[in-house]
């Protein structure tokens, strides 16, 4: 999957830069024949505005939460999209600048305040940001977009209104959960976070939210906690961004990359410090994979340690005859990745972020194999070892192959960071296929299984393309065969739209 195409013109530069919400749906011009069984939505999260006023956001993780919908039904397609109305965005338009602080920009007190007032800002506390831009899903009979802090956020999937926000620390013994939660055909969501665990120091939680309630009353209400993972290090827990989990286990994944605790506790409150000041990684801790069962939910005390590398994607996880199978998007390294991912680098003309990302942790799809049993030493049998660059944002038909034997991922390709094309990987065979045109810039693929179907890959892929070069509706969604990645159709739309980071499809 090596990539020729350059990208000289930069327009690539577009996807990071402030848009518009839309007052209502607009209709999009559709170039190919949908599926008539085609009939949702793609949802889809990321930042929408890139600076408040006069004050820029420093970071891809910090612009606003902006949610976008593609609508199908009979052939027909339209267009929306809305900021998530949490408390960062409505302080900041009525402040008319940054009110909290977000990944990599920090906030400073009112500058209309005088001294004493300012000062004891700094030491009133932390103020965890609530800014929703990652993923959204389903938890019961509603949705809830999300960033990777305590705070989820009640959304209308039909008219993008913001309907509520959730703590979840009102339930649940965690600082955060990740973005990446798993969901079980029946509902049944799992996540896992960072605590405080036994003598004060950290450790991690995975979660369980149950599937909706007889009475109708929330889930989230009846939310627990079912297992912790102990740190490898008491006050400095990893960065977690998703985890593995099989029909029978969970699957965590503890990187080099830690957050130094006492410096979140400290500096962030009197310094001005943002979350991306509190990270740092040692090559020589290695990575470590934690396993723990589902039911009963019990830590397994042994684990396995590896080189370092960054994670924050898995692909898929599974058993197979007395072995866990866990295939990730890994980068190379113990330097963080996120180092590398502020707009001003990601804004540079294309041989600057060339050579920036060449200096960077190198994106490798990887496969780990763990014996369930380590007192019995024997070979896996069916071990296809493998390692493809350049493939990142996994998805797999979820919903019929999570934490079962599969054969298929589908992703993104990253050219320099730039996310330039969409792939399909033969995790059994390494065959791959590609789609690609000059000046496009996809969003992460989102898998569609036909009805009924009974082939894995029997469907088609959802994507959010830009074009900013075009000579009209730069910005459409795209329709792939999940086969063979020919295209379907396309819904066209005379708007530009700004980078998404995850989503989901609602039939």
């Amino acid at each position: 999957m090596n990539n020729k195409i350059e990208h000289p013109a930069g327009g690539y530069k577009k996807l990071f830069e402030t848009c518009e919400e839309l007052n209502e749906p607009i209709s999009a011009v559709v170039v190919g024949v949908i599926p008539a069984w085609l009939s949702g939505s793609l949802l889809r999260l990321g930042p929408g505005m890139f600076e408040v006023g006069a004050e820029p956001f420093y970071h891809l993780f910090d612009g606003q939460a902006l949610m976008h919908k593609f609508d199908l039904k009979n052939g027909h397609v339209t267009y929306h999209r809305k900021f998530i109305k949490t408390d960062a965005y409505v302080r900041a338009m009525t402040e008319k600048r940054v009110v909290i602080t977000e990944f990599g920009t920090a906030a400073y007190p009112d500058p209309c305040k005088n001294i004493f007032s300012r000062f004891f800002t700094y030491f009133k506390g932390i103020e965890v940001t609530d800014n929703c831009l990652v993923n959204v899903y389903p938890v019961g009979e509603d949705f809830y977009a999300c960033t990777e802090t305590n705070y989820i956020t009640k959304v209308d999937p039909d008219t993008l209104e913001t309907v509520k926000r959730v703590d979840l620390c009102d339930y649940l013994s965690i600082n955060g959960v990740t973005a990446h939660p798993h969901i079980e055909s029946d509902g049944t969501v799992y996540n896992i976070g960072n605590c405080f665990g036994k003598n004060m120091s950290l450790a991690y939680n995975i979660v369980k939210i149950p599937s909706t309630q007889k009475d109708k009353s929330d889930p989230i209400a009846k939310s627990e906690v079912l297992v912790q993972l102990p740190s490898s290090e008491r006050f400095k827990p990893s960065y977690v961004h998703s985890f593995g989990m099989t029909e029978n286990y969970f699957v965590f994944v503890e990187t080099p990359v830690k957050i130094n605790l006492l410096k979140f506790l400290t500096a962030w409150s009197i310094w001005g410090t943002n979350y991306m000041d509190c990270f740092q990684s040692n090559e020589t801790i290695g990575t470590w994979f934690h396993l723990a069962t589902k039911d009963p939910a019990v830590y397994i005390e042994h684990k396995f340690r590896t080189s370092a590398f960054n994670l924050f994607h898995h692909i898929n996880s599974y058993e197979d005859d007395g072995f866990i199978v866990v295939d990730l998007c890994t980068w190379k390294g113990h330097e963080f990745v996120y180092n590398y991912l502020y707009l001003a680098n990601l804004r540079e003309n294309w041989e600057e972020v060339k050579a920036a990302a060449m200096r960077a942790p190198q994106p490798e799809v990887r496969r780990y194999v763990l014996p369930m049993d380590v007192h019995r030493v024997r070979p896996y049998h069916h071990l296809n070892s493998f390692t493809i660059a350049a493939f990142e944002f996994p998805q797999i038909n979820y919903s019929k192959f999570s934490g079962k034997n599969y054969s298929y991922a589908y992703g993104l390709g990253l050219n320099h960071f730039i996310p330039d094309r969409i792939c399909k990987l033969n995790v059994k065979t390494k065959e791959t296929w590609v789609w690609q045109e000059q000046d496009s810039y996809p969003s992460e693929p989102i898998f569609v299984q036909t009805p009924n179907s009974v082939e894995e890959d029997d469907g088609v892929l959802l994507s959010i393309v830009v074009n900013p070069g075009a000579d009209q509706r730069p910005g459409f969604l795209l329709i792939l065969n999940a086969r063979d990645l020919t295209e379907v159709a396309r819904a066209e739309v005379e708007v530009i739209i700004p980078v998404t980071f995850h989503g989901m499809y609602k039939p």
